[in-house]
């Protein structure tokens, strides 16, 4: 079978950045919906075709990946609107953020909190991965039809680096 337009690929990965730094690497394979919401559009088309134990290096820049760097989605809140169990890089959603935080600020982004200071606290919009081009090495380890439910759903149930709310100490991007 190859991969086509919504179906489901097993993939595993590493990933890079151009210095050859590891940044994640993914051993055991997952399953992706093509043609949904998992994966990033450059990524779906080099798959395109492509079987079970094929193997692709592709070379993302920023605008194919997260995006650039932006500078408006830095935020300097109030220390005191926060509990005292905040942590840097601990993230919060932006439709959860407390009261009292920059109107301006989007409330459907994900933000990461990379400073802490004793009166203020950075938050950060852009995604981790945001301004940097990437190297990914990817093998293809299965392929199958997708479920109606995945269809409608426009996920297999992971989405490509989709960065979730986490503890302090997690590192997963995935």
């Amino acid at each position: 079978m190859e991969i086509k337009h919504q179906c489901v690929v097993a993939l595993t990965w590493v990933l890079k950045d151009t210095l050859g730094e590891e940044l994640d690497v993914l051993d055991d394979p997952v399953e992706f919906l093509v043609g949904g919401n998992d994966l990033l559009a450059r990524i779906e088309e080099a798959l395109q075709g492509h079987r079970v134990g094929d193997t692709l290096a592709l070379h993302l820049e920023p605008e194919d990946a997260f995006g650039d760097y932006q500078d408006q989605l830095l935020f300097l809140e109030p220390r005191s609107l926060f509990p005292d169990s905040l942590e840097e890089g601990m993230t919060i959603e932006g439709h959860a953020l407390p009261a009292g935080c920059n109107a301006d600020a989007p409330r459907d982004v994900l933000y990461t909190i990379s400073e802490i200071y004793p009166e203020q606290v950075v938050l950060d919009g852009n995604h981790p991965l945001a301004g940097i081009a990437l190297r990914l090495q990817l093998k293809v380890c299965g392929i199958r039809e997708a479920t109606v439910d995945e269809f409608g759903r426009g996920t297999a149930g992971t989405g490509f680096f989709r960065v979730q709310p986490q503890a302090p100490g997690s590192a997963s991007l995935h």
